[in-house]
């Protein structure tokens, strides 16, 4: 018995995929920007859904900051360790950068239970105290979102990037907006979809067009 199917290397697979997603975009009248156009193609590609080609929300200049922090080493602090295993390790040490998630850090589990809040705002304000320069790529926890809204409108902290994608129903809309209301740079996907795996996609997006990245 023989199946209908294209024999190809991983990295020929990878290839073949995103001229699959510049196919239908085309077919779909989408005309992506070149500065947007390889974080959506990448998260599509990681989706499966085209709808981020209208969803994904770039402030000015988000990707270039995004892409100096990385390059600066700046720390990315993820929501989910999901996030985080998604994120490419190798390619962020180049630059001397790495991954932080503080979900299963016992005194975030103890501040959450103190303050009556959830692990995710804990965690936020666990990288405050830091006092260091992060990116947060947020895909699961609308409470990190809101929180992070409220220590920057405090004056309490100043992210070089926010990645503002959680999925779900409560909250989730709305903690998406507060940060299109920010003056940081940020990639927010507007309503309800998005995730850890979406989160970590747009970091390694801006790693790869990074030279020497891969």
């Amino acid at each position: 018995m023989t199946y209908p199917f294209e024999t190809m290397l991983p990295a020929d697979i990878e290839r073949r995929s995103f001229e699959m997603i510049a196919q239908e975009l085309d077919a779909q009248g989408v005309r992506l920007d070149e500065e947007t156009d390889l974080i959506v193609r990448r998260v599509i590609h990681t989706t499966a859904d085209f709808d981020y080609a209208q969803n994904l929300v770039f402030s000015p200049g988000a990707i270039e900051a995004g892409r100096a922090a990385l390059s600066a080493g700046v720390p990315v602090v993820t929501d989910t360790q999901m996030a985080r295993a998604g994120i490419n390790k190798k390619s962020l040490a180049r630059f001397g950068g790495e991954t932080l998630c503080f979900m299963s850090d016992e005194d975030v589990a103890e501040a959450a239970r103190a303050n009556g809040t959830t692990r995710a705002t804990a965690c936020m304000d666990k990288a405050c105290a830091l006092k260091r320069p992060f990116i947060f790529a947020v895909g699961n926890a609308p409470t990190a979102l809101i929180r992070l809204y409220e220590l920057i409108g405090e004056g309490k902290l100043h992210p070089a990037l926010i990645i503002g994608v959680p999925v779900g129903f409560v909250n989730v809309v709305e903690s998406k907006e507060l940060i299109l209301k920010t003056d940081v740079p940020y990639i927010v996907a507007r309503g309800r979809k998005g995730g850890s795996n979406v989160a970590a996609a747009i970091i390694n997006a801006l790693l790869y067009g990074l030279e020497g990245a891969r």
